[in-house]
C-alpha cells in the first residue's frame, strides 16, 4: 500500500500509540462519520461473501447468537460478536449470518475468521459491520486513525455551502448579499475511494474560514459520551443531534459576518490528505 500523506490531525497522536491492526476484509459501502438519516455513523459496513476476519489478536467477551436469549430482541446488529483487542479497545463485528451452535473463537488472532458475512440486524445488504471502541475514554474511534487507510486517490466533493442565519433562513447558494449577523454554516460533502467509485462516504476533515481565518471545522476521529450526549468534534465538541440534523449535510458551526467583502472558503479533506476546497464571495451589508 502506498504511504499516506503527512497529515496531522487531532486526537492522532493517542492511535498512533496503538499498535496497528488490519480490516476485517470485504468493500467498503459505509464508513465511520457518514450522515445516515441525521445519525453519525459509528462503524464501517462492509459488502462481502466471505469470512469476517480478526482485526487483531483479541478475547472473545461478548457474543449475540441464535441461541442467546438476547437474540430474541430485535437488534440494528442482528448476531454480533465483541473482541477486546488490548489496550482498552474492543471491535464490534456484526450483522454476520447465524453461526448455529458455533460460535467466534475464544482466542482469536489476527486475521483469523470469526464469523460469515451475512444480512442480521437491520440491513439488506450481504456483508458485515466493524466498529471499535475506546473503553478506557468511552468512545468511539475512526478505525482509519489505527488501520492503514484504504487506497484513496480521489479528494472529497463539497457539493453544497448554505448560511442558516439566527432566524432560522436558509441563504441559498447563489445569493452573494446578506446582511451583517451571525450564521450556521451549513456544508454538503462526500467522499470517495476511487474517481469511479459510487459509494459515497464521509471526509475525515471538513474546515471553514472567513477572509483567510478559520471560523469553524469538524473532524471525524472519534464520538464521545458525557451525560448521555453523544459529541463529536467541531472546534468544542457538540452534539451530533446538532452537526448531523441538516441531512445529508454537517452543521459546523456558527461564524459572525461583519459588513464588507467576505470570502468564505470550505476545504475538505480525507484521511490520506487528499483535499478539495470552494469559495464564496459574498458582500456583507
Amino acid at each position: 500500500m502506498k504511504k499516506a500523506k503527512a497529515v496531522v490531525f487531532l486526537g492522532m497522536a493517542f492511535c498512533l500509540s496503538l499498535r496497528a491492526m488490519d480490516w476485517p476484509g470485504g468493500q467498503i459501502q459505509a464508513n465511520f462519520g457518514l450522515n445516515e438519516q441525521g445519525r453519525p455513523a459509528l462503524g464501517t459496513v462492509f459488502q462481502a461473501d466471505s469470512p469476517v476476519l480478526a482485526a487483531d489478536n483479541g478475547e472473545l467477551v461478548f457474543y449475540r447468537g441464535q441461541e442467546e436469549p438476547a437474540s430474541r430482541l430485535p437488534s440494528p446488529l442482528g448476531f454480533w460478536a465483541a473482541l477486546d483487542h488490548g489496550d482498552g479497545i474492543q471491535g464490534i463485528y456484526g450483522r454476520f449470518e447465524d453461526p448455529g451452535e458455533g460460535k467466534p473463537p475464544v482466542q482469536a488472532r489476527r486475521g483469523e475468521a470469526v464469523a460469515s458475512s451475512g444480512s442480521s440486524g437491520w440491513t439488506n445488504l450481504k456483508g458485515f459491520y466493524f466498529a471499535l471502541f475506546d473503553r478506557r475514554e468511552r468512545r468511539w474511534v475512526n478505525p482509519s486513525l489505527i488501520i492503514a487507510p484504504l487506497d484513496d486517490d480521489s479528494p472529497p466533493q463539497i457539493q453544497q455551502i448554505q448560511l442558516r442565519s439566527s432566524d432560522g433562513r436558509i441563504i441559498p447558494p447563489g445569493q452573494t448579499r446578506i446582511s451583517q449577523g451571525l450564521y450556521s454554516i451549513i456544508v454538503t460533502a462526500v467522499d470517495t475511494l476511487s474517481r469511479t467509485s459510487a459509494v459515497r462516504l464521509a471526509p475525515h476533515r471538513l474546515a471553514a474560514s472567513l477572509n483567510g481565518i478559520e471560523v469553524g471545522s469538524l473532524s471525524f476521529e472519534t464520538y464521545s459520551a458525557r451525560n448521555g450526549t453523544l459529541l463529536l468534534n467541531r472546534n468544542i465538541p457538540a452534539p451530533v443531534s446538532v452537526v448531523y440534523a441538516p441531512y445529508p449535510a454537517f452543521d459546523l458551526g456558527e461564524a459572525w459576518f461583519t459588513r464588507g467583502q467576505t470570502t468564505l472558503e470550505l476545504i475538505a479533506r480525507d484521511v490520506w490528505g487528499n483535499e478539495s476546497s470552494s469559495v464564496r464571495r459574498l458582500e456583507v451589508e
